[in-house]
């Protein structure tokens, strides 16, 4: 029987195939290449660089009460009808860990409109 390829590699044939779904944080990130010595290509995401805050630290975006018990799947449920975008609301608040988002009952945080943020500078 003949080698069948694994599939990550019948889509790096394909011009534009993406290894991430259009879902995923990553979808958009740039996809970089690196040669070992022996001449083996080791694919890699680069760093995902975030879109500007404001001058008070949020994306333009709703704002959210946060309430006891709430975590930022939950709310991305609410908001979005999709759990696994709870990085869409990490993303519009200045926060390194997204359990900050929800551990303080009363907190307010910006909830991004659905579809994400508009493409253009970003930050760091």
């Amino acid at each position: 029987m003949a080698d069948i390829e694994p599939y990550e590699s019948a889509l790096d044939a394909i011009p534009g195939a993406h290894p991430y779904p259009r879902t995923s944080r990553y979808h958009d990130a740039e996809i970089g290449v690196h040669r070992r010595p022996d001449g083996t290509e080791v694919r890699y995401t680069k760093r995902r660089l975030l879109p500007p805050l404001d001058d008070a630290g949020h994306q333009e975006a709703q704002p959210h009460v946060v309430g006891a018990g709430e975590r930022p799947d939950l709310l991305a449920q609410r908001y979005f009808g999709d759990p696994g975008q709870w990085w869409q609301i990490a993303d519009a608040n200045p926060v390194l860990d997204p359990r900050e988002l929800t551990d303080e009952a009363g907190r307010i945080i910006g909830i991004p409109t659905a579809g994400g943020f508009p493409q253009g500078d970003r930050r760091v």
